[in-house]
């Protein structure tokens, strides 16, 4: 389609649309969402087929005047913090699973590392962990107790202790995101070789088993939330690197918005792991199926929150939003 005629096809509609928002004109939120959803679709269409032109820049512009006065006249309903943890993360996040991907394949990746390198080479792990923590599980090993670091400071100190420091793991992780995303793949890379390191150490003391039913009891949402966070940390990075039909400035700050509201679903999950490690975990004579129930219920939760949930919400969306075009075609050859 000509430029002249695709402009003649949509002009009033846009006219129109300026008006609204010119105007201040009262409009349901959802109708106002609707039509800046059909203008940005005209601006993806005229930024491939008339490059810039008059006509992009013209609905470039409408569509950022459009975006900020929806999320400047969106009411905030009264129980938001329960919406946005049932419904407005879980939708937001669906967008969001290959960046979760990749830091899941990502961490995996050198969790395989870390442990060969400590299998390689005698001193990796004491490089990497420290003599003095090494020393001490061997010493513990000594004692008959090798999981005895979780029993050596009161329960609410190390909950609090635990919890505040995976939050600060989180946060840069997110926060070096900034670096286009190099900053949190390194995070991934640095939590990675450090797990798979230390489940070697075990390995190789023969006690592979005692270390593994105890440590992920805590530890399976403990570190599927800092991969999360590492998540977030990629959507900032991307919203820096793929502006779409934003512009990068405007991406950018779409892209911060969006972590932060990913960083911020990790707080309470952080919170159950860091009570799971502070007043459970140190309880190493719990029977094994006490602790297989308790890691898989922890896994459960996460991949159902993070992955199940969110494609089950993008589904019923899709669903609802066919049956409504299907009502208003209905409606329209009725007319």
């Amino acid at each position: 389609m000509r430029e002249a005629a695709f402009v003649k096809q949509n002009k009033d509609k846009w006219l129109e649309f300026e008006n609204i928002l010119t105007n201040n004109t009262l409009i349901d939120p959802d109708l106002l969402s609707d039509l800046y959803i059909e203008v940005t679709d005209h601006l993806s269409y005229a930024k491939t087929f008339y490059a810039n032109s008059n006509t992009e820049r013209y609905l470039n512009q409408l569509a950022s005047k459009a975006h900020q006065s929806i999320y400047k006249t969106k009411k905030e309903p009264k129980n938001r913090l329960i919406t946005f943890f049932t419904t407005e993360f879980p939708t937001l996040f669906y967008q969001h699973h290959r960046e979760l991907l990749i830091c899941f394949l990502t961490f995996t990746l050198f969790v395989i590392v870390g442990a060969f390198s400590a299998a390689t080479d005698g001193d990796f792990v004491r490089s990497f962990l420290g003599d003095g923590y090494i020393n001490m599980t061997l010493n513990n090993i000594e004692k008959g107790d090798p999981m005895g670091v979780y029993k050596q400071q009161g329960e609410f100190h190390m909950f609090l202790g635990i919890t505040l420091n995976n939050i600060k793991v989180a946060l840069m992780a997110f926060g070096y995101g900034i670096l286009l995303g190099i900053g949190t793949l390194y995070i991934m890379m640095q939590n990675g070789i450090m797990l798979g390191s230390f489940q070697y150490f075990f390995y190789e003391q023969g006690l592979l088993w005692e270390s593994a039913r105890t440590i992920w009891i805590h530890g399976t949402i403990e570190i599927s939330v800092i991969i999360i966070a590492g998540c977030a940390g990629l959507v900032m990075g991307n919203g820096i690197l793929f502006t779409g039909t934003l512009p990068r400035l405007e991406s950018f700050k779409r892209g911060v918005i969006n972590g932060l509201k990913i960083l911020m679903s990790t707080i309470p999950f952080f919170i159950i792991a860091g009570f799971l490690e502070g007043f459970v975990t140190r309880h190493t004579e719990m029977p094994d199926w006490l602790a297989i129930t308790i890691i898989i219920s922890s896994l459960a939760l996460i991949v159902f929150y993070y992955v199940i949930y969110p494609i089950q919400l993008h589904r019923k969306s899709k669903q609802t939003t066919s049956l409504n075009n299907t009502i208003k075609l209905t409606h329209t050859n009725a007319n």
